[in-house]
């Protein structure tokens, strides 16, 4: 037996059904059960940081993958990538970059929602135009990596630009 249930009203067992429609609960015959999903509303704050979590993550692999190169190999014996050559100033400069959005997926969490906004819409626009230079003329791989990381990015900017405001008290 299948109980339909008006909008607005419960069955039986206190359980709704939106839209009207009979349900039925999984190994018991002929009753019914509500399978609807609740809405939920992500704060600003988590999407941002998952979105520089999620850039992070192409970030590395894009990277890692350049291993496999036999030209990145040579340059890497070479002492020089991409024109500049290892030393020590090179490997503090990319650790600061890389360090930096690192500290964006902490930093989305807690920065005041002022502070936070132009942090995050400027970081992104500036990680944007470095990753878009150093793609250009590379591998296929590393322009779909790329081209996700900006997107990525550019997700960040609507979200920092787009800040849901507080109503003020009347």
């Amino acid at each position: 037996m299948s109980t339909t249930v008006k909008q607005g009203r419960t069955d039986e067992h206190g359980r709704r059904d939106v839209v009207g429609r009979p349900t039925t609960s999984p190994g018991v015959p002929g009753k019914t059960a509500e399978t609807t999903f609740a809405v939920s509303k992500v704060n600003v704050r988590i999407k941002i940081s998952a979105l520089w979590t999620a850039m992070l993550f192409v970030f590395v692999y894009v990277d890692l993958f350049s291993i496999y190169r036999p030209d990145y190999q040579a340059d890497l014996r070479a002492g020089a990538i991409g024109g500049f050559t290892v030393n020590q100033s090179f490997l503090l400069g990319t650790t600061a970059y890389v360090v930096i959005p690192s500290l964006m997926v902490f930093l989305s969490l807690i920065l005041r929602p002022g502070v936070n906004r132009i942090a995050n819409i400027a970081l992104s626009v500036m990680y944007a135009v470095s990753i878009v230079a150093s793609a250009v003329g590379d591998w296929n791989y590393y322009i779909l990596g790329s081209a996700v990381e900006v997107v990525l990015l550019a997700a960040i900017v609507y979200y920092a630009w787009t800040w849901p405001k507080e109503a003020r008290p009347t």
